[in-house]
């Protein structure tokens, strides 16, 4: 925990249990939040036959495409709630500058 807490800037372990915690409830919460948007855009699971392997595939797709930018804003708002904002913004930007979309941020 020593270097997890050097590498992120933590000082206490307090912080780096609400950390986890806002990890943690950012990745239930962009998973659980995909599906209701998904059915807004008019893409219902059941649409999709289950014997038809693509079906199942294109919905995944777009789930999945979706769920990441839906974390990506979560985290931060999340972070902001639990009082680390700026943990969590400057994790956001390395995180999107790795990905080669560090433009977005600018």
């Amino acid at each position: 925990m020593k270097k997890l807490k050097q590498r992120w800037g933590v000082s206490s372990n307090l912080q780096l249990a609400i950390i986890f915690i806002v990890f943690s409830i950012t990745g239930s919460s962009s998973v659980y939040a995909a599906k209701p948007f998904l059915n807004w855009i008019g893409l219902y699971r059941e649409n999709f036959s289950p014997d038809f392997l693509w079906g199942g595939f294109i919905y995944l797709t777009f789930r999945i495409l979706l769920i990441f930018p839906i974390y990506q804003f979560l985290l931060v708002i999340y972070g902001w709630l639990f009082g680390q904002f700026k943990f969590f913004w400057e994790f956001e930007k390395k995180m999107l500058s790795r990905m080669g979309l560090g433009f977005i941020l600018k």
